[in-house]
């Protein structure tokens, strides 16, 4: 049986769309919160990446990191975060989620107690944003044996050489960076010459989906809606810390900007 991270794609090339996978944090504002709005996005978003929160997120910008901050706070842990995808899964089972993270949250559980802990509570793919190829090249292995993907991450400044060697070894789906920046930054680059790079990767293997991140929003995602998948991160994270400032009920209004998104690339 294909892994749903596959066959959530398969769907969204049928409907003749992109694939539209969400960010949020673990645990953000709180840990019935965070499920209530991946069960509220989920009939919008196609995959749902849940972020585990890290006191020091090298690669995320402010809005990601107030996330983490507010997850952190709270006292979130690593079982937790299970805990929040088996409970998810329980009425959402073929929905794919993908845990993003840093290597240490996985060193410091233990590499296969984390894959098994994974595997059991349903979760379909990793990316872990500090463990590059080919470093990454034995957990990979380790992942697929649990038949979980690991994403490999692609950036505009790597060489056409490495490209081929990277999703050479890759699983069935690799995240091209949009531009060099943390998360949630302003497009520095055109659309079109994202589209560009995006292109000469995909042509690389045809057969493997590259989602495009970083700075994607309401008003950029239409413009990018010819890639395979977009990942929207911090613009929903931004409106889960508008709406608490607000005391509005995030739940909805995230569901609402999902549901926007969604809307501009159909």
């Amino acid at each position: 049986m294909l892994n749903p991270i596959s066959l959530a794609f398969k769907k969204a090339k049928q409907e003749n769309r992109a694939a539209l996978l969400t960010y949020t944090v673990a645990g953000d504002s709180s840990k019935k919160q965070s499920l209530d709005i991946l069960k509220s996005i989920s009939k919008h978003a196609d995959i749902l990446e849940l972020g585990v929160p890290h006191n020091t997120p090298v690669a995320d910008g402010s809005q990601i990191q107030t996330s983490a901050y507010r997850a952190i706070k709270n006292g979130i842990k690593m079982n937790d975060i299970f805990k929040i995808v088996k409970d998810f899964k329980k009425s959402n089972k073929n929905k794919p989620i993908i845990l993003m993270g840093y290597f240490n949250m996985i060193f410091q559980y233990g590499e296969n107690k984390f894959l098994n802990k994974c595997n059991s509570s349903g979760v379909n793919g990793l990316i872990v944003v500090d463990l590059p190829w080919p470093e990454n090249k034995n957990f990979a292995k380790k992942c697929k044996k649990k038949s979980i993907y690991f994403i490999q991450l692609l950036s505009p400044t790597t060489t056409t050489k490495r490209l081929n060697k990277i999703i050479r070894d890759s699983h069935p789906m690799n995240y091209f960076i949009s531009m060099l920046s943390t998360t949630g930054g302003k497009l520095k680059v055109s659309p079109n010459d994202i589209l560009k790079n995006y292109t000469k990767i995909k042509k690389i293997d045809p057969k493997k989906e590259i989602v495009i991140g970083f700075g994607i929003t309401e008003k950029t995602i239409g413009k990018l809606k010819s890639a395979d998948g977009l990942v929207v991160g911090s613009a929903i994270c931004k409106e889960i810390s508008k709406s608490l400032e607000h005391r509005q009920n995030p739940v909805t209004n995230v569901s609402k900007l999902v549901k926007k998104l969604k809307s501009k690339i159909l």
